[in-house]
C-alpha cells in the first residue's frame, strides 16, 4: 500500500525542483547579460544576442528531454540527467572571466555566444531540460494528475527571479557575490534533482507503458496533425520576436539596462503563468479587441518616434506585448495535447520561441538595413489572430463567416499594414545612406538641397541627431548641433591651454565636429566603437579632414581601449557616447571616471555631454564630481537654429578648476554631495528620470 504522506513529499520534491530550476533559468539571464554588457559598448544588441542564446538552449533542453523520455528507460534517464547534472556543477562559479573581454574589432554576436557557451551553457542547458523532464516524470508517477500546473508553477518561479532582480538582487549584492550564490541555490537544485530522479528509476517501465496506453486512447488526433504542430510554432513564435522587438526598441532610446530586460520578459511569462493555469483568465473576445486597439497605439509612436513622451512610449510598446502575448499564448493553452505529448508539445514550443530570437538576433539584421522587426512582429500578430480565427470549428468566424466581419477585419488588417508598410519605406528610402549592424542604425541625411545656405548633411543613430555639416564653403567649417562656438565643450576648446599644443581625446566620434577646433600642433585621438561611424564621417564629412590638427582614430570601445593603453596624458577629454538617446550607463560610473582621470594630466580638464530628453544626468555627474573631488561648471546653450547649433547641456571637471574659471568666464564650484554615484553594479534610471 502506498504511503500517503510518503506521496505529498514526492509531490512537493516535484514542485520545488521545478520551481527552483525555473527561478534559476531567469535569474541568471540578466545576471550574466549585465556583467559583459560593458564589454560590447552597452548595446542592446547586447541583450538581444544573450536571449537568442538562452531561447536556442532552451530548446535544446526540450529535445533532449523529449528524446531522453522517448528512447531511454526510467533508469537510464535518472543515470544520464544525474551525469549531466555533476558535470555542470563542476563548471561553477558561471562568471565570466575577464578575458573573454574583447580586444579588437571582432564580431561581438559570435563572441558573446562563445563566452555564454563555456560559462553558462551546461548549467543553462539542465536548467531548461527540467521544466518538461519532471513534468513527464510527474505525469508517469501520478498517472490522471496534470502536469500543467507544474508549467504554471514553473513560470512563477521565473516571474520571480526577474521581478526579484532589478528591485531586490542588483541594488544589494554585487555581480561577483551574485554569481556565488547563485551556483551554491544550483548545487542545492541539483541535489534535489537527483532525489526525484533516484523516485523515476524505481518505478517499473510496465506501468509506465501501460498508463501511456490509456492516455493515447483518450488523445485527440487532431492535436498531432502537422497543422496544428505548426500553428504551436507560430503562436510560440510571434510573442518571441514581439518580446525582443520591444525590448530592443525601448532599450534604443532609453538605455540598455537590466530593469527594461526584465519588465517585458515578466509581461511575456505573467501571460503563460495566466494562460496555462486556467482558462478563465483568457477571455478571446476582449484580449483580441485589445490586441487590435494596441497595434493601432504601436504604429502611431512608430510614426511619431522619440517625440513622444518616454512613459507613453513604455506603456503602449508594453500594452501591445502584453495582449500579443496572451493572445498568442491563450489560444496555445487551448491547442495543448494530453499528458503523452507533452515533452513534443514544449519542444515545438521551445522550437518557435528560438525561431523569433534567431529571426530578431540573426536574420533581421542581416536583411534589413534598419529596424523593422516591430513592424513584422505587429502585423504578424494579427495575421495569425485571423488564422487562428479561421481555422477553429467552434468559433463564430470560421471558414470566413460571415462575410461581412471578415471583409471589414481584412481592410482594417490591410490598412495597418499599409500604415507600417509606409513607415518602413520612409527610414529606409528618405536618407542618402542607411547602415546598420551590433551597435545600431546609423541613417545619412541630405537636407534643403535646394536652399545653398541651408543645404547640410546630418547623421542620425535612431532618431537622434549625431552630427551635422553646412555645404556652402563659408559654412562648412563652423562647429554645429551640440558642438557649437558657445556650447560648454566648445567654448572650452576655443579658449582652454590654446597657449600650446594640446592632447586632446574624444570618446564618441558622431561626425566628427569636434575636429574643427584642432589647432596646428594638437593631436586629436578619437575613440569610436562603430566602424561604420567612422566610414561615414569620412565619406559625407569633412571636419577631420579639414582639421590642421593630427587625427587619430581608435577602432573599438572607449572603456576597454582606455583601460589598455598607456596614460595618454589629456589636456581635455570628452565624453559624448550616447547611442539614439541611450544614456551609456557603463561609461558613467566610478569604475569608468577612474580610468578616465589616469588619463588625464593634472590640470587636465574633463567635458561630459548630458543633453537627453528623458532623463537629468547632472546628480550623476556630481556624485561622480564628489567622488573624485573635483570640481565642476555647468554650460547650458539654447537652440540657434541659423547657425546650426541645438540646445545643450555639458557638464566641466577639473582639479584646477581656478584656472580654467578665468578662461572660459565660467564659475566652477564645489563637488555637491548630494550627488547620485554610479558603479558597475548599480545604476538606476529612477532616480534620474524626468
Amino acid at each position: 500500500m502506498t504511503n500517503p504522506v510518503r506521496n505529498v513529499r514526492f509531490d512537493i520534491g516535484f514542485a520545488v525542483t521545478v520551481f527552483v530550476s525555473a527561478f534559476l533559468l531567469f535569474q541568471v539571464q540578466p545576471l550574466i547579460s549585465k556583467s559583459i554588457l560593458p564589454w560590447f559598448g552597452g548595446s542592446p544588441a547586447v541583450w538581444t544576442t544573450c536571449m537568442l542564446f538562452f531561447q536556442v538552449v532552451l530548446f535544446a533542453g526540450y529535445l533532449y528531454a523529449h528524446l531522453l523520455t522517448k528512447l531511454l528507460e526510467n533508469r537510464g534517464q535518472a543515470i544520464v540527467h544525474i551525469a549531466l547534472m555533476v558535470a555542470a556543477a563542476l563548471l561553477l562559479p558561471i562568471i565570466p572571466n575577464s578575458n573573454w573581454k574583447p580586444n579588437g574589432p571582432d564580431d561581438p554576436v559570435v563572441r558573446i555566444v562563445l563566452l555564454l557557451g563555456v560559462t553558462v551553457g551546461l548549467p543553462y542547458f539542465i536548467l531548461s531540460s527540467t521544466g518538461p523532464l519532471l513534468q513527464c516524470w510527474f505525469s508517469r508517477q501520478h498517472p490522471g494528475k496534470s502536469p500543467y500546473r507544474l508549467y504554471a508553477l514553473s513560470n512563477i518561479g521565473s516571474l520571480l527571479a526577474l521581478i526579484s532582480y532589478p528591485f531586490v538582487v542588483e541594488t544589494t549584492l554585487d555581480i561577483g557575490t551574485q554569481a556565488s550564490v547563485w551556483s551554491f541555490v544550483f548545487i542545492l537544485f541539483a541535489a534535489s534533482c537527483a532525489v526525484c530522479a533516484a523516485r523515476i528509476s524505481r518505478l517499473s517501465d510496465q506501468s509506465v507503458g501501460e498508463t501511456e496506453s490509456m492516455a493515447e486512447e483518450h488523445n485527440d488526433d487532431a492535436t498531432s496533425s502537422i497543422g496544428t504542430r505548426v500553428l504551436w510554432f507560430a503562436l510560440a513564435m510571434v510573442p518571441s520576436t514581439m518580446l525582443l522587438a520591444t525590448t530592443n526598441q525601448v532599450c534604443l532610446d532609453v538605455a540598455s539596462i537590466p530593469f527594461l530586460w526584465v519588465l517585458p520578459l515578466t509581461l511575456y511569462l505573467m501571460s503563460f503563468i495566466l494562460c496555462f493555469d486556467s482558462d478563465r483568465w483568457y477571455s478571446r473576445e476582449s484580449f483580441t479587441a485589445a490586441l487590435a486597439v494596441s497595434m493601432v497605439c504601436v504604429t502611431t509612436v512608430l510614426f511619431k518616434g522619440s517625440g513622444v513622451a518616454l512613459q507613453v512610449q513604455v506603456l503602449v510598446y508594453f500594452s501591445a506585448l502584453f495582449f500579443c502575448c496572451m493572445v498568442c499564448h491563450g489560444e496555445l493553452a487551448l491547442l495543448k495535447p494530453s499528458p503523452k505529448r507533452l515533452t513534443s508539445f514544449y519542444l515545438t514550443i521551445s522550437a518557435g520561441g528560438a525561431g523569433g530570437g534567431i529571426f530578431v538576433g540573426l536574420i533581421a539584421p542581416a536583411i534589413f538595413p534598419t529596424y523593422l522587426e516591430l513592424h513584422i512582429a505587429v502585423l504578424a500578430s494579427i495575421v495569425l489572430t485571423l488564422a487562428v480565427f479561421f481555422r477553429d470549428r467552434k468559433w463564430t468566424f470560421h471558414r470566413g463567416r460571415p462575410r461581412w466581419v471578415w471583409c471589414l477585419m481584412l481592410v482594417l488588417t490591410t490598412a495597418l499594414a499599409i500604415a507600417l508598410t509606409a513607415q518602413a519605406g520612409a527610414m529606409i528610402n528618405r536618407p542618402v545612406e542607411v547602415q546598420r549592424n551590433f551597435y545600431g542604425v546609423l541613417r545619412i541625411f541630405e537636407v534643403d538641397a535646394d536652399v545653398p545656405e541651408r543645404h547640410r548633411f546630418e547623421m542620425k543613430h535612431g532618431n537622434i541627431l549625431h552630427g551635422m555639416q553646412f555645404v556652402n564653403e563659408k559654412k562648412r567649417e563652423l562647429p554645429t548641433t551640440y558642438y557649437g562656438p558657445e556650447s560648454g565643450v566648445g567654448l572650452m576648446l576655443r579658449v582652454c591651454k590654446t597657449d600650446r599644443p594640446r592632447r586632446i581625446g574624444v570618446v564618441g566620434l558622431g561626425a566628427g565636429t569636434l575636429a574643427a577646433y584642432g589647432k596646428p600642433g594638437d593631436t586629436m585621438r578619437f575613440y569610436e566603437i562603430n566602424r561604420d561611424v567612422i566610414r561615414l564621417a569620412n565619406q559625407y564629412f569633412s571636419f577631420m579632414n579639414d582639421s590642421p590638427a593630427k587625427i587619430e582614430t581608435v577602432l573599438g570601445d572607449a572603456r576597454l581601449s582606455l583601460e589598455h593603453e598607456e596614460p595618454r596624458n589629456f589636456d581635455i577629454l570628452v565624453l559624448d557616447a550616447f547611442s539614439g538617446d541611450a544614456i551609456p550607463t557603463h561609461l558613467l560610473t566610478k569604475e569608468a571616471f577612474g580610468v578616465y582621470r589616469r588619463h588625464l594630466k593634472p590640470d587636465g580638464i574633463l567635458a561630459v555631454h548630458i543633453s537627453n530628453l528623458h532623463f537629468d544626468l547632472r546628480p550623476v555627474i556630481d556624485g561622480l564630481s564628489h567622488h573624485y573631488q573635483m570640481d565642476v561648471a555647468q554650460a547650458f546653450r539654447k537652440q540657434d537654429r541659423e547657425a546650426g547649433t541645438n540646445s545643450c547641456l555639458w557638464m566641466l571637471l577639473s582639479n584646477h578648476a581656478a584656472q580654467h574659471s578665468e578662461a572660459m568666464g565660467s564659475a566652477f564650484t564645489s563637488p555637491a554631495n548630494h550627488g547620485i554615484l554610479w558603479t558597475d553594479q548599480r545604476s538606476n534610471l529612477f532616480e534620474i528620470m524626468r
